[in-house]
C-alpha cells in the first residue's frame, strides 16, 4: 500500500476522540484552558489510554451546559 493510499484511508476514518490541542482548537481556546476545565471537572476526558482524549460528544455537552441564556428584549 502506498503512502498516499494510507493517508487517504486514515482521513476517511472518523475521529472518535481528540487530543487536548485538537479540543482547544475546536473550542477556540488555549490548550491550558482545556487542562483547567478538566481539573475543575467541567470537561471529562477519556482515560482509556495514556493521554487524555476528549470525545466530540463531551465537547458538545460542555458547550450546551455552559451556553448563556438568550437575552430577552
Amino acid at each position: 500500500m502506498s503512502k498516499k493510499t494510507q493517508k487517504e484511508n486514515k482521513a476517511a476514518l472518523p475521529k472518535l476522540a481528540y487530543s487536548t490541542n485538537d479540543a482547544a482548537e475546536m473550542l477556540g481556546v488555549n490548550p491550558a484552558t482545556i487542562w483547567r476545565l478538566t481539573k475543575r471537572g467541567l470537561l471529562r476526558p477519556s482515560k482509556g489510554i495514556r493521554y487524555a482524549r476528549y470525545t466530540l460528544e463531551e465537547l458538545q455537552r460542555y458547550l450546551r451546559e455552559t451556553a448563556s441564556e438568550p437575552v430577552k428584549a
